[in-house]
């Protein structure tokens, strides 16, 4: 299976061989005045990533930086060529800014006269395949109930200005300064009356979750960990 960065440096390297006239092959620089043009990808760097709504995902865009080089005097016909006609077309875009000897010395060749070539490449991200509906479609109306309690500490001293959160809603408030709560709009499940509710206490710089029974006493005390 021939991967999005592999397939655009092979577009790139069958362009280069029409443009040049000549082939071109996938290689990093090379230090022979005879050789011709080589291509060899340097970098890799973000795209313009688009936004759409509904089930579809967007392709993941990003460029692919290539170094066209040539091994010496012979090769600057071959790359004359390839400027012309990446300048005619305007694809793929060129860069001239090869001109750092850091690159080079990494490279391990002498600088030479050279080009980049930015190549948009992207990668298709399937929407996932949804597991099909076996059971028929239950619509259920849930009740509301409201949690009243009270937060303490060691000693069952009150903790006031406690942040008390109903986990996996938007539900939260505060303790007074007797430590007291109140939760609104506590769903209710009819056909699992038991089910404990989960609260997040957070204060003091620590976070605490606990599971309260909705049956319990009329006040429910959450002891908070010393």
């Amino acid at each position: 299976m021939t991967g999005a960065i592999e397939a655009a440096v092979a577009d790139v390297a069958s362009w280069l061989t029409g443009a040049a006239g000549e082939p071109v092959p996938v290689g990093p620089p090379r230090d022979d005045p005879g050789g011709g043009l080589t291509v060899w990808p340097l970098e890799l760097r973000p795209g313009r990533q688009t936004a759409t709504g509904g089930a579809a995902r967007e392709p993941y865009r990003f460029v692919v930086r290539l170094l066209v080089s040539g091994g010496g005097p012979a090769a600057l016909p071959a790359l004359d060529r390839v400027l012309a006609a990446a300048t005619t077309s305007g694809r793929p875009e060129l860069v001239l800014a090869t001109g750092d000897p850091a690159l080079w010395r990494a490279l391990g060749v002498a600088p030479r006269p050279a080009l980049l070539l930015d190549v948009p490449a992207r990668i298709d991200r399937p929407v996932p395949v949804a597991p099909p509906v076996r059971h028929p479609l239950r619509l259920r109306q849930l009740g509301m109930r409201t949690l009243d309690g009270r937060v303490v500490g060691p000693q069952d001293q009150p903790l006031a200005a406690v942040r008390v959160e109903l986990v996996d809603t938007a539900q939260a408030t505060e303790t007074d300064t007797a430590g007291r709560f109140r939760l609104t709009g506590v769903p209710h499940d009819p056909d699992a009356p038991e089910a404990p509710v989960r609260i997040r206490l957070v204060g003091a710089g620590r976070v605490h979750t606990a599971e309260l029974d909705p049956d319990g006493d009329h006040l429910i005390v959450v002891r908070a960990p010393d």
